[in-house]
């Protein structure tokens, strides 16, 4: 998963959060089996983030849910995984990591769409 948009421009936030989920392997993506979206008009707290990734997430057996350590504030697993289930883990392998790549390309095509 990957957020879009957490600043203010012009006194207004719109943060949008693309989920990919996907198959993948050690070092490569496999395939994408469908993507969700969401958007928040809130100031992006830990509370507000996690809340949209959840929203996005729409398939409660995917897991475990995987994202950069910047999209949390750099919190650790522990604390973000308090807030969305069924699991969290940062970005670990290549394939992961492409996958992120794909959802972050998602959120900021859907965020200049809204725009």
């Amino acid at each position: 998963m990957d957020i879009s948009g957490r600043h203010e421009e012009d006194g207004e936030y719109l943060m949008v959060a693309a989920a990919v989920h996907a198959t993948v392997g050690t070092t490569r993506l496999h395939s994408v089996q469908g993507m969700g979206f969401a958007v928040s008009y809130h100031e992006p707290t830990l509370s507000a983030t996690t809340g949209v990734v959840a929203e996005a997430v729409s398939d409660p057996s995917a897991e475990p849910i995987v994202a950069e350590r910047g999209e949390f504030y750099e919190e650790p697993e522990w604390m973000v995984e308090q807030y969305l289930e069924p699991d969290f883990k940062y970005v670990e392998s290549i394939a992961e990591r492409e996958t992120v790549q794909a959802a972050h390309h998602a959120a900021y095509a859907a965020r200049k769409l809204l725009l």
